[in-house]
């Protein structure tokens, strides 16, 4: 609560969960330089993000039951959520960069509102799968459960690494990518 009362919610990169009744900042605002056209900022995503990570993510990593272990679940299920909706959210900046490296060329498609024509334009897939494959190796590196003993045994995981490549592939660059068509269509307002 105390973050949210000395104004996280004034960043652009953080999206609340629940925009609804937020509480006003105790501080002053900081006037800082925007980087995002204005009309930006109306871009929530965060009802997807949910629905995917509770209904389709967790039961990837997490076995049906009960351990009684709610506030250090509901603290990494927190963590979890804000570090993907940062992170997905981050496609409003990917945007406006491409954006004004190239307003010529996605002009035409906002004004139209052509939504495939911006993503085919958005779209460079060899850095996707230059992401893809960063992400994998940093799973393997990061992941592991390190051990002293048995050093010449195959590595074991905290997490698959191959299921955060899924992660990857199947939301976090399609739901980026949704967000920066979501700006690119105001991006002209």
């Amino acid at each position: 609560m105390f973050s949210l009362q000395v104004g996280r919610y004034e960043s652009p990169e953080e999206i609340p969960f629940f925009p609804d009744n937020l509480p006003t900042s105790v501080l002053p605002p900081h006037n800082s330089p925007g980087v995002l056209h204005p009309a930006g900022a109306s871009i929530n995503i965060n009802k997807t993000i949910w629905d995917l990570y509770f209904n389709q993510l967790l039961p990837m990593f997490v076995p049906e039951g009960n351990d009684g272990k709610y506030v250090p679940t509901a603290v990494c299920d927190l963590l979890c959520l804000q570090a993907l909706s940062r992170r997905i959210h981050y496609g409003k900046f990917v945007a406006e960069v491409k954006f004004v490296e190239a307003p010529e060329e996605y002009g035409l498609p906002i004004r139209s509102k052509d939504r495939d024509t911006l993503m085919k334009l958005l779209t460079f897939e060899s850095v996707q799968e230059m992401v893809q494959k960063r992400v994998e190796k940093k799973a393997m590196v990061f992941g592991q459960q390190v051990s002293l003993e048995g050093c010449d045994k195959p590595a074991k995981y905290k997490v698959d690494p191959s299921v955060v490549l899924h992660l990857y592939k199947e939301w976090v660059i399609p739901l980026t990518k949704l967000v920066e068509v979501e700006y690119f269509l105001r991006r002209l307002d």
